[in-house]
């Protein structure tokens, strides 16, 4: 017995040696938003104070633009996801990104509430203080989940729809990324609030990504510093814990509006069989697969993204509906000219 006890002794000794050596390897705690703001938020960004929040922002293009276009990042991204888009739609259009609570350098929720309820509130507390009444709606991975709850909410605000590789079903994951396991165990994600090795963060943007060799130093240093923000690491756990992801899945069929659904045929975290669903729930809406891009397809490839939904963006109403010519599929290649070909070419006339 002595020797069991003396053999259990020694091991958790040397588990506790292992803790302090990796804490002391990789010891980052957490940064301030000053420390963060020059490099992450020169203009246009600004910080707008939304429900006890100073909530980092950007607004650009022509403000008499009668809906303009608001856009929704995933889980630990920021703002910066969209910064294709935004370049490519600021010119015509209105274009509103922010950085959601417990993400970015908006940072976590004062009340520690991350339930989907909650960010449907908030963003219409944030819309409401930018004057927008109604919108178009984009969002990715969880940005979707956001963007759903939003609409089912107040179905008169969102004008159209476009979910990226949206959450919303149950998930069944082939791959979880390496950093949300860690934010999902009751130990690790203690000392993950004070430790961050960056080959983590690296291995997590990697699972996103079709092609991984697209991921770059500077993109690895955005998500690696705004992790940082103090505490996002522990909004992260606090939101895994809170967000129940079948939570909606009966309510999908009651969205109305005009909706694009544009998925990763490469995405391991959400797989393509939810965006089927998406199509088959949400009457009138429209899949488009992009077969060689993954989890964040938009930041991954903003022109070819973007091509397609700018088809969508820009339909015509007709006789109170959005009319589409459809090739029977409900599916566009990647490949095909997108926008003289797309199956998102507006009818004209009834």
């Amino acid at each position: 017995m002595r020797i069991i006890l003396k053999t259990i002794a020694t091991l958790s000794l040397l588990l506790i040696l292992l803790l302090a050596g990796f804490v002391a390897a990789f010891w980052a705690p957490d940064r301030s938003v000053a420390n963060l703001r020059e490099r992450w938020a020169p203009p246009p960004s600004t910080f707008i104070e939304v429900a006890g929040m100073q909530v980092h922002m950007r607004d650009e293009g022509p403000r008499d633009d009668p809906s303009p276009i608001v856009l929704l990042h995933g889980t630990s991204a920021s703002l910066h996801t969209w910064d294709g888009w935004a370049a490519g739609l600021k010119s015509t259009r209105r274009v509103i990104r922010f950085d959601l609570p417990g993400f970015g350098l908006t940072g976590p929720y004062p009340d520690n509430d991350y339930t989907v309820g909650h960010y449907a509130a908030f963003m219409h507390a944030f819309l409401d203080r930018l004057g927008v009444p109604h919108c178009v709606l984009v969002g990715n991975s969880f940005g979707g989940h956001v963007a759903l709850v939003t609409a089912l909410a107040r179905p008169a605000r969102v004008d159209r729809l476009v979910l990226i590789d949206s959450s919303g079903y149950p998930l069944a994951p082939s791959s979880i990324p390496l950093g949300f396991r860690i934010a999902r165990l009751p130990v690790l994600n203690q000392i993950a609030r004070v430790t961050l090795p960056r080959r983590i963060v690296e291995e997590s943007i990697r699972n996103v990504y079709g092609d991984p060799s697209r991921v770059t130093p500077a993109l690895l240093d955005r998500y690696f510093e705004l992790t940082l923000r103090e505490g996002n690491r522990q909004a992260l756990a606090e939101r895994l814990k809170q967000v129940p992801i079948d939570a909606i899945t009966a309510q999908i069929p009651a969205i109305k509006v005009p909706t694009l659904i544009l998925w990763g045929g490469r995405d391991r975290p959400i797989p393509l069989e939810a965006g089927q669903r998406f199509a088959n729930d949400i009457v009138g809406s429209r899949l488009h697969i992009f077969p060689e891009l993954g989890h964040v397809p938009h930041e991954e490839d903003p022109l070819q993204t973007l091509a397609v939904a700018t088809n969508f963006l820009e339909a015509k109403f007709c006789g109170g509906q959005l009319r589409w010519v459809d090739t029977g599929a409900g599916v566009m290649p990647a490949d095909s000219k997108m926008r003289k070909e797309s199956v998102f070419t507006a009818l004209l006339q009834n």
